[in-house]
């Protein structure tokens, strides 16, 4: 069985973004287009079904023809976790694939190199790591830890990396290395961003990651 046949992705686009001023930030524009465009156009390919974990604005993330799902009202804008819970709910396959809103750059083998990981280490779970520490947001986990995720959210508990981290994941390393994890948190930084895309100066890399099938 391929493995994009057992994978549902998500991307996380339902925090409150405050360091943005709140915007929403996955539908703020970044080379012409939402920040969430780039996400869509990237991961689809690479899963079964694409989600999209928004709790503003969905009827706009329903215009990039991705299912929208939404926290648990006990539960909602908890961080990642309360998304990738939705996540695990919605999904139709055995595994879940996660990525953040402002992270446009993904890799063409995002999906596959965190299969691989799974299968070559005898592990439940995946997480990419780089930049020397772990990246929690990209994880590949099984759907069958949604109960196990339901009673630490329900029991008070947090983060993202300490809940994964009691699953012992499997580390995935990408040849992208900062490219990957290479997000926006602030205005500054979108601006960045999209000064390096469209000037003079633009990295080579740039816009063959934001527009992989050209």
């Amino acid at each position: 069985m391929h493995h994009t046949i057992a994978i549902t992705g998500v991307i996380l686009a339902g925090g409150r973004a405050e360091r943005m001023g709140r915007r929403d930030k996955g539908l703020l524009p970044l080379a012409g287009e939402p920040l969430i465009a780039h996400g869509v156009r990237r991961l689809r390919p690479q899963v079964a079904e694409l989600l999209i974990s928004a709790n503003r604005h969905q009827e706009r993330y329903a215009a990039f023809d991705c299912p929208v799902i939404t926290d648990a009202p006990d539960s909602q804008f908890r961080g990642p976790l309360a998304g990738i819970l939705a996540a695990m709910d919605a999904a139709r396959t055995p595994y879940l694939l996660t990525a953040p809103c402002d992270s446009p750059l993904l890799p063409p083998d995002y999906a596959e190199g965190m299969w691989a990981a799974l299968e070559r280490e005898g592990a439940s779970v995946s997480v990419a790591f780089g930049e020397g520490c772990w990246q929690p947001v990209f994880a590949l986990l099984p759907v069958a830890l949604r109960e196990d995720l339901r009673e630490w959210l329900a029991e008070g508990q947090g983060g993202v990396g300490r809940w994964l981290q009691r699953h012992q994941p499997a580390p995935v390393e990408f040849a992208e290395g900062a490219v990957l994890f290479r997000n926006v948190n602030t205005p500054e930084e979108l601006a960045q961003l999209e000064a390096e895309i469209t000037g003079a100066a633009t990295p080579s890399y740039l816009p063959r990651l934001l527009r992989p099938n050209q």
